[in-house]
C-alpha cells in the first residue's frame, strides 16, 4: 500500500516536463529521486548527434519503403556502424553506447514534434522517424550479448536535458510503449527482455527498484523456495488471477441475475457481487487519486460506467428493502433495480475481454477496436454539428405557433435516421412543405455522406491493423507487461482482496506497526489468499528451474527449447557430405538486387574484354616493332 503511494505521485516538475514526454502508462516517482544511469546532460549530447546524422542520411523526403525494406540501401550496415558509435567521444575514454537505443526513440519523438509543427515538411520528418526505428531494431538485432542488452541498453533509466532540468528517467523498454514504436517493439532482443519481465525472470532490485536484475532462484529447483507471496508480483502471475476473478465475477453476475428474489431480498450471490464491485471501485478511486487524470482510458471508463450501473442497482434495491414487504414501493424499486442489473449484461461480457488481451486473436482485435474508436471521433465531430443544425431547423418550425409540441418527436425520427430506419409518411403534416423536404435532406446527408465516411475510416482502420498485426499484438502485449512492472505493489493484493488490505491491514496496522511486522504480516495473509495458486506456481517455477538449469549445462540460452528439427541436427554433416557446397553454388543472391546483379557481372566482363583487347594490342605493337628492327638489320 505504501508504495503505491510512492509510485504513483507525481511532483510539479513532473507535471511541467509532461507535454516534452509522451503520457506514460502508470507514471512511478519514488521517495528519492532515481538519477540517470548517465549523466542527463551526456544523454542530450548522442541523441543530437543521431539527429545530426538522421538529418544527414536523409536530406529529403524519400518513399517509407527505402528506408523499411530489408537490405535498404539508405539505412546501410555503415550507417548503422555510426549510429552505433553515436556514444564513443573522440579523444575521450567514456563510452555511452548502452543509451543509444534510448537515444533514438528520443530522436524519434522529436521528429513526430517537429512534423506537428511544420506540417510543411511533415512527411520528411515523419520518414525520419521511422529511421530512427529502422536504426533502434538494426543495433538490437545486432547485439549477441543479451545480458548486456537487457540490463544496460533496454532497463537502464536514462534521462535528457529540457528547459535546463533533467526529465524524468525512463528506460528504452517503457519509452518505446509510450511512442509506440512497433519496429523497436518487435525486435528479438526487445521481445526476449520483456519475456523474462513476465515471466519473472528480471525482478526489480529491492536495494534499488530502479534496477532489473535476474531471479536469484531461476535456477533452484527446491519447490518449497517458490512457495514465496512476494512471486504474485510476476506479470504473468497477476494477468491469471485476474483473469480467474473476471470469470468468478461473470459467475456471480450470472447466477444473480439468474435467481431472481421477488421479496427483493439479497442471497449469498448477490452479496458477493456487489463485494467484488466495492472492491474494483476502490482499486479504480485509488489509482485514479494517485495518478491524476493521465489515468484515464477507454477501459477505465469502460469500467466506471458498468461500477456505475450496479451501484445504482445496489442502492435502488436498498430503497426496496427500506420498505414495508409486499408494498408497492418495494416492488417497483426491486424491478428497477434488476433493470439496472440486467442492463449491465453487455458490459460484463465485453469486460472479459481487457483480461483476454494477452491471447492472440483477443489482443489483434482489441487493437482494430482501439484504433476503430479513434476513428470515430472524426465522424461523430460532424454529426454533432449536423445533427445541432437540423434540430434547430425543425425545432423552429415546431415554434412558429409559439407552442413546442413535438420535440420528442423530432428527436426519436432524427436518431432512427442515424439507426438506417428513417419514416417519411409522418413529416407530411410537419410544417408542409418544409419539414419534409429538410428531411429529406438531412436523411441523405447522415445515411449517404456521413455513414459512408464511417465505413471508410473503419474499413481503413483494420486494413492499417491486419497488415501490422503481428508487431501490434507485441506492441499491446508489451504495454500489458509494462503495467505490472513500471507500478508494482509492495503488496500485491488484486481486487477484490484489496478490500482485506484496506479494511483489515492498513487501516487496523499500519500505521503503527513496525515495518518488518507490518510486511511479514503482509506475506502471510497474501500466502492465505494466494496459497492456492502458490501451489500451481511453485510447481511451474520447479520445472522451469530444471529446464533452465539443462540450458545451461549445454551453453544454451535459459529459454531455449529443442524442438522436433533440432534433435537430429547435430548428427548431419552438411559439409563433409558435399550438401553445403551444393546449396552454396544453387543459391541465388536475395541480397542484392537482380538488374544489380548483371549490371556487375557486365562490368567484370568489361574488365576481361578491355584486358585482352589491351593484350592484343600490346602484343601487336611489339611484333611490328621487332620487324621493323630486322629489317634494318
Amino acid at each position: 500500500m505504501v508504495r503505491w503511494g510512492r509510485l504513483f505521485a507525481w511532483d510539479e516538475r513532473d507535471r511541467r516536463h509532461f507535454h516534452d514526454e509522451l503520457q506514460a502508462l502508470l507514471p512511478s516517482h519514488r521517495d528519492q529521486p532515481v538519477p540517470s544511469a548517465i549523466e542527463a546532460k551526456q544523454v542530450t549530447m548522442v541523441a543530437l548527434r543521431l539527429k545530426y546524422q538522421v538529418e544527414t542520411v536523409i536530406p529529403c523526403e524519400l518513399p517509407p519503403d527505402r528506408i523499411t525494406q530489408p537490405h535498404s540501401n539508405v539505412i546501410t550496415p555503415a550507417v548503422i556502424k555510426t549510429a552505433k558509435s553515436a556514444g564513443k567521444v573522440s579523444g575521450s575514454s567514456d563510452d555511452h553506447g548502452a543509451c543509444v537505443i534510448y537515444c533514438l526513440l528520443i530522436v524519434k519523438h522529436w521528429f513526430k514534434k517537429q512534423a506537428q509543427l511544420e506540417l510543411w515538411d511533415a512527411d520528411l520528418h515523419d520518414v525520419r522517424a521511422t529511421a530512427c526505428e529502422v536504426l533502434a531494431k538494426a543495433i538490437i538485432e545486432e547485439e549477441e550479448d543479451m545480458t548486456y542488452l537487457m540490463q544496460e541498453v533496454l532497463l537502464k533509466r536514462y534521462s535528457i536535458v529540457v528547459d535546463g532540468q533533467d526529465t524524468k528517467p525512463a528506460n528504452a523498454i517503457e519509452k518505446a510503449v509510450d511512442l509506440h514504436a512497433v519496429r523497436v517493439i518487435g525486435s528479438s532482443g526487445y521481445q526476449k527482455c520483456i519475456s523474462h519481465l513476465w515471466r519473472g525472470w528480471l525482478v526489480q532490485d529491492d536495494e534499488d527498484p530502479s534496477r532489473f536484475v535476474d531471479y536469484k532462484l531461476k535456477t533452484d529447483t527446491t519447490y518449497w523456495h517458490h512457495f514465496d507471496p512476494d512471486r504474485m508480483r510476476v506479470p504473468q502471475y497477476q494477468n491469471a488471477v485476474q483473469v480467474i476473478i473476471s470469470l468468478v465475477y461473470l459467475g456471480l453476475y450470472t447466477g444473480a441475475i439468474n435467481t431472481i428474489n421477488p421479496t427483493g431480498d439479497l442471497d449469498v450471490v448477490e452479496g458477493l457481487l456487489y463485494i467484488f464491485t466495492l472492491g474494483f471501485i476502490c482499486d479504480e478511486a485509488a489509482k485514479f487519486y494517485k495518478v491524476g487524470r493521465f489515468y484515464l482510458g477507454f477501459w477505465n471508463v469502460f469500467n466506471s460506467t458498468l461500477y456505475a450501473l450496479l451501484t445504482v442497482s445496489f442502492v435502488t434495491r436498498m430503497v426496496a428493502l427500506a420498505n414495508t414487504p409486499d408494498s408497492a414501493e418495494r416492488l417497483k424499486y426491486n424491478t428497477l433495480s434488476y433493470n439496472f442489473l440486467a442492463f449491465s449484461a453487455p458490459m460484463f461480457w465485453a469486460r472479459l475481454m481487457l483480461y483476454l488481451d494477452s491471447f492472440r486473436f483477443f489482443g489483434a482485435m482489441l487493437v482494430v477496436l482501439k484504433v476503430m474508436m479513434r476513428e470515430s471521433l472524426i465522424f461523430f465531430a460532424l454529426l454533432i454539428v449536423v445533427l445541432a443544425g437540423f434540430l434547430q431547423a425543425f425545432v423552429g418550425m415546431d415554434q412558429v405557433d409559439n407552442n413546442l409540441t413535438a420535440v420528442g418527436f423530432i428527436v426519436k425520427e432524427m436518431l432512427n435516421a442515424i439507426m438506417g430506419s428513417p419514416e417519411f409518411d409522418v413529416w407530411d403534416r410537419f410544417a408542409p412543405p418544409f419539414g419534409l423536404i429538410l428531411y429529406y435532406i438531412y436523411t441523405f446527408i447522415i445515411t449517404v455522406i456521413l455513414l459512408n465516411i464511417l465505413i471508410a475510416l473503419y474499413n481503413s482502420a483494420y486494413e492499417d491493423i491486419t497488415e501490422n498485426a503481428i508487431d501490434e499484438y507485441l506492441a499491446l502485449f508489451s504495454q500489458k507487461t509494462m503495467q505490472f512492472v513500471r507500478a508494482p505493489d509492495e503488496n500485491v493484493f488484486i481486487a477484490p482482496f484489496n478490500l482485506i488490505e484496506i479494511f483489515c491491514l492498513s487501516l487496523p496496522f499500519e500505521w503503527w506497526m513496525r515495518k518488518q511486522s507490518y510486511e511479514r504480516l503482509n506475506d502471510v495473509v497474501m500466502g492465505t489468499i494466494y496459497s492456492p495458486l502458490l501451489v500451481i506456481t511453485a510447481w511451474m517455477e520447479t520445472r522451469s528451474a530444471r529446464q533452465v538449469k539443462w540450458n545451461r549445462s549445454r551453453h544454451e540460452s535459459d529459454d531455449d527449447t529443442v524442438e522436433e528439427w533440432e534433435q537430429l541436427e547435430g548428427e548431419v554433416d552438411f559439409e563433409g557430405s558435399g550438401w553445403g557446397k551444393r546449396v552454396g553454388e544453387s543459391a541465388p543472391d536475395v541480397v542484392t538486387d537482380g538488374t544489380l546483379l548483371e549490371v556487375r557481372k557486365l562490368r567484370e566482363e568489361m574488365k576481361e574484354l578491355k584486358a585482352l583487347i589491351r593484350g592484343i594490342g600490346g602484343g601487336q605493337g611489339t611484333g611490328a616493332a621487332a620487324g621493323v628492327t630486322n629489317g634494318g638489320s
